[in-house]
């Protein structure tokens, strides 16, 4: 295992639909051990694969950043199949850092996929656990939390990351 670089706002990856995993493989296995240990030190709630630089439907959660091994949640090709109410709390990203901003979220989500053994899983998501679910589902699809915020507030965080990229400061 490995921890690998997480990539920052500004880097087209992030920006790009992830493809589909065609089969669960060693290389897949290999990319979520890698991506819960990076998780992990981070440290945070979960990962998307292209947040480390590979364009595959692959996400890790967990919620316990590594305290209770059976909170670990790895999914190949996530889908979110049920979306039920709504909650607008504070978020943030580990491709985004040091930004919080409250964003709006489903209260109850279902999520079906794969596990690290190829069979179909079903997940059920409440509070914390829909909204994780369905950040790491969005970075599969190009999309980072902050385009749910304003335009203002998206072109400020946006600028910022750029000044910062410019003069090579990380945030």
């Amino acid at each position: 295992m490995a921890i690998r670089e997480i990539l920052i706002i500004g880097d087209p990856i992030l920006t790009r639909k992830a493809e589909p995993v065609d089969r669960v493989d060693e290389d897949i296995v290999r990319l979520a051990e890698d991506m819960v240990e990076t998780v992990h030190a981070a440290p945070g709630l979960g990962l998307a694969a292209p947040q480390v630089g590979v364009g595959k439907r692959l996400i890790v959660v967990d919620l316990s950043v590594g305290e209770r091994k059976d909170d670990l949640i790895v999914l190949v090709n996530p889908e979110v199949v049920t979306k039920e109410g709504e909650v607008i709390c504070e978020e943030g990203c580990l491709s985004v850092p040091e930004i919080r901003e409250k964003v709006a979220r489903p209260c109850r989500v279902i999520v079906h996929g794969l596990d690290l053994k190829g069979e179909r899983v079903e997940v059920e998501g409440e509070d914390l656990l829909a909204r994780v679910l369905c950040h790491e589902a969005d970075h599969l699809d190009g999309i980072l939390f902050i385009e749910k915020l304003s335009a203002l507030k998206r072109r400020l965080i946006k600028k910022k990351f750029k000044k910062n990229a410019a003069s090579g400061k990380k945030a």
